[in-house]
C-alpha cells in the first residue's frame, strides 16, 4: 500500500482546543469538584463561585419575577377585563415548537382562570411567518375582542394597524429581533425591549408565554404566592417552556437553564395526554428524557406538521385532546414526520448534487445557492443546513414554483447571512432574518445573477481559513481523568445546547488496542478499543481499555487499520450495558499522528 501523504493522514477540520483556565484549580478547590469540572464551567463562562453554584445546582426560586418584563402588568389587567366581560380572546401562535408550546401554556392557564379561549395558527406556506392581515381581518369578521400573539408579532405592522382600525385590541408576546419602531399594539412582552433591565434576554416565545402566565396566576390568585391549582398548573408548563426553549435553541444559561432542567423533568412525568401520547410515539416513555431527545425525537414529530400540512393539530395534541384523540394525532405527527425525512432526504441529495455539478464544492465558491422546481418549502431550511455542514460554506436553498421563487437562508460563524443579502437586495424581492439564518422571496428570472451576486459577496468576506469546519474543544485529557464519577459530575452540567454545549475533549498520541470493527445493520459505524499512549500497563488495569464509537464512519477503517496511535476528539458518554457502567467516547473526529 502506497505512503498516505501528510495531508491525507490530517483532519480537514481544525481543532481548537481551549487553553487551561487560569482560575482553573481556585474554582475546582472552592466547589469541591474536579478541575476538569471547574474548566469546563470556565469555558462556559462561568467563573465565579456564586454562578458556578446556581449553574451546579439550579432552582426554581431563582426564575425572575415575571412583573420585570416590561408590559405584563398592563396585559394582564387587559386580561382580567377579558376574563370579567367574557369576551372573545384569541391566542395566535407560530407554527414551530416554540410557538406550539406557549399557545398551550397560555390555553391552559386562560382555561383556569375561567375562560373559554381559541386559538389560530397560520400557515407556514400559505401564509407565511407571523401576525398577518388577512388573519386579522378574519378574526375581526368573527367579533374577536383580543388578539394575544405568542412568538411573533413584533414585526406585524401593518397587521397590528389594521387590528386597530377594526378595534380589537392586541398584545404581543415575543422575543425576536426588535426594529427601531414597534407594531401598534395594547401591550407588547418582550425580553429585549429598549429601556427595560430583564435579567434574561434570551428567554424563547413559550418562556415569554410562560411569564405571562405566571403573572396571570399571582393577578387571580391575588397574592404573589398562587393557589395550588395555579401552582400544580406552572410546574407543569415548565415542560412545555423547557421542550421550547431546547428547541428553539436559545442559550442554555440563567433562567432558560433552569426551565429546561426542571421542564425536562416534568414533561417525562407529566399527565397531559397529548405530551405522553407523544412521548409514547417517539419512543421515550419512562426515559429521563435529556436535550438530545428534545432535539432529535420531539421536536421534528412537532414541527413536521408545520412544515408539511398544518400546525393546528399539534396544538390539539397539548391542549383539547383526550387520551384516544391524543393517540392519533401523535401517529399522525409520526407519519407526517416519517414523510418530512424521506422529502427532505430527496431534496438534500439533489442539491448536494447542483452544489458538484455546478463545482460550487470548491475554494473558488464560497456561496452556495441552489434551486429546484416545486421543492417543499417546508423542508428547504434543513436542506440548507445540511449543505452548511457538509461544505462549510454559507448556502441558499431556492424553491422555485409558477409564479414565485422562495428560499431558505444558513450561515456560517462570522458571516452575517442577513448583510449578504443586503449586498444583493436587488435581485430580491424581499428577505428578513439574523446573522445565522434568514428568508428571501427571489425576483422573476434572477436567479443567475443573484448567485453570482451572492458568492462575489461571499468570496469577499470569506477567507479559505473560513470555510474549514471547527471543532471547539473543552480540553485536551488523559483517558485515565475520565472515571464513571467524573463523567456523572459532566452529566449533570446539562441539559446541553446553545449556550452550554455538549462537552467535547481530546486525547493525543492514544494507543489502538486491535483494529477497528464495523458495526450496524448495514456496517456504516465504527468501534475500536484505545488506552493512554504512555500507560503500558492500560491493558492489564480495570477501565485502562476505552471503547471509541464512530457513527456513521466506516470509512475511517483503512486509515485506523494501518495507524499506531491517533488522537481522537470526542464527546465523553457513559455506557450502561447489562447493569454495568463504563466510559465510552463517542469520536468527532480523529487525526493520525
Amino acid at each position: 500500500m502506497p505512503e498516505k501523504t501528510a495531508k491525507e493522514q490530517a483532519s480537514r477540520m481544525l481543532w481548537q482546543v481551549r487553553p487551561v483556565w487560569p482560575q482553573r484549580d481556585e474554582l475546582a478547590r472552592a466547589l469541591g469538584v474536579p478541575p476538569l469540572i471547574a474548566q469546563l464551567l470556565g469555558n462556559r463562562g462561568i467563573t465565579h463561585f456564586e454562578a458556578a453554584q446556581k449553574f451546579l445546582q439550579p432552582s426554581l426560586n431563582d426564575l425572575v419575577e415575571p412583573g420585570r418584563l416590561v408590559g405584563i402588568p398592563a396585559a394582564v389587567q387587559r386580561i382580567r377585563r377579558a376574563i370579567r366581560d367574557k369576551e372573545r380572546i384569541v391566542l395566535y401562535g407560530d407554527y414551530d415548537v416554540d410557538g406550539i408550546a406557549g399557545l398551550a401554556i397560555l390555553w391552559h392557564c386562560l382555561r383556569l382562570a375561567g375562560l373559554e379561549v381559541e386559538y389560530y395558527v397560520p400557515h407556514r406556506i400559505e401564509e407565511g411567518y407571523g401576525l398577518n392581515a388577512e388573519a386579522v381581518r378574519h378574526l375581526a369578521d368573527k367579533q374577536t375582542d383580543l388578539i394575544i400573539t405568542v412568538d411573533c408579532g413584533i414585526s406585524g405592522f401593518e397587521a397590528a394597524e389594521l387590528a386597530a382600525e377594526r378595534g380589537i385590541d392586541l398584545i404581543i408576546t415575543d422575543h425576536h429581533q426588535v426594529e427601531d419602531t414597534l407594531p401598534q399594539a395594547h401591550s407588547i412582552v418582550h425580553p429585549d425591549l429598549p429601556g427595560q433591565d430583564y435579567p434574561c434576554r434570551d428567554l424563547c416565545g413559550a418562556g415569554v408565554a410562560f411569564k405571562l402566565a405566571w403573572a396571570l396566576a399571582q393577578e387571580c390568585s391575588q397574592a404573589d404566592k398562587v393557589t395550588p391549582e395555579f401552582r400544580e398548573f406552572l410546574i407543569s408548563a415548565t415542560g412545555l417552556a423547557a421542550l421550547a426553549t431546547i428547541a428553539d435553541v436559545v442559550p442554555l444559561q440563567g433562567e432558560n437553564r433552569i426551565l429546561a432542567h426542571y421542564g425536562l423533568t416534568g414533561l417525562a412525568a407529566s399527565d397531559n395526554p397529548g405530551t405522553r401520547a407523544l412521548i409514547e410515539a417517539a419512543g421515550l416513555t419512562g426515559t429521563a428524557l435529556n436535550s438530545a431527545h428534545i432535539g432529535f425525537r420531539l421536536a421534528p414529530r412537532l414541527n413536521a406538521a408545520g412544515r408539511l400540512g398544518h400546525a393546528r393539530l399539534a396544538v390539539e395534541l397539548f391542549t383539547r385532546s383526550t387520551p384516544a384523540r391524543a393517540r392519533q394525532i401523535a401517529a399522525y405527527l409520526e407519519a407526517q414526520n416519517q414523510q418530512r425525512r424521506k422529502i427532505e432526504k430527496q431534496i438534500a441529495e439533489e442539491a448536494a448534487g447542483q452544489v458538484r455539478a455546478l463545482g460550487m464544492h470548491k475554494d473558488d465558491w464560497r456561496g452556495i445557492v441552489v434551486a429546484g422546481q416545486d421543492w417543499h418549502g417546508g423542508v428547504i431550511g434543513i436542506v440548507a443546513s445540511r449543505l452548511v455542514d457538509g461544505f462549510h460554506k454559507p448556502a441558499v436553498v431556492i424553491s422555485l414554483t409558477d409564479d414565485k421563487a422562495m428560499g431558505s437562508c444558513r450561515s456560517v460563524n462570522g458571516f452575517d447571512i442577513c448583510q449578504a443579502l443586503t449586498a444583493c437586495a436587488g435581485h430580491l424581492v424581499s428577505f428578513g432574518g439574523h446573522a445565522m439564518a434568514a428568508g428571501l422571496h427571489l425576483k422573476p428570472n434572477e436567479l443567475e445573477p443573484f448567485r453570482e451576486a451572492f458568492n462575489r459577496y461571499a468570496c469577499a468576506n470569506l477567507s479559505s481559513a473560513d470555510l474549514r469546519g471547527k471543532l471547539a474543544i473543552d480540553a485536551e485529557v488523559k483517558l485515565a481523568d475520565l472515571s464513571v464519577k467524573v463523567l456523572e459530575r459532566i452529566e449533570r452540567l446539562g441539559p446541553f445546547g446553545a449556550g452550554n454545549p455538549e462537552v467535547l475533549l481530546a486525547a493525543t498520541g492514544l494507543k489502538l488496542a486491535g483494529p477497528p470493527r464495523r458495526m450496524g445493520p448495514r456496517g456504516d459505524h465504527l468501534q475500536w478499543l484505545v488506552a493512554d499512549g504512555d500507560d503500558p500497563d492500560a491493558a492489564r488495569r480495570p477501565g485502562g481499555l476505552v471503547r471509541a464509537v464512530a457513527f456513521g464512519q466506516a470509512k475511517w477503517e483503512k486509515k485506523l487499520i494501518d495507524a499506531d496511535r491517533v488522537d481522537l476528539a470526542f464527546e465523553p458518554s457513559l455506557n450502561h450495558f447489562n447493569g454495568n457502567t463504563t466510559v465510552e467516547l463517542i469520536v468527532r473526529d480523529v487525526r493520525i499522528p
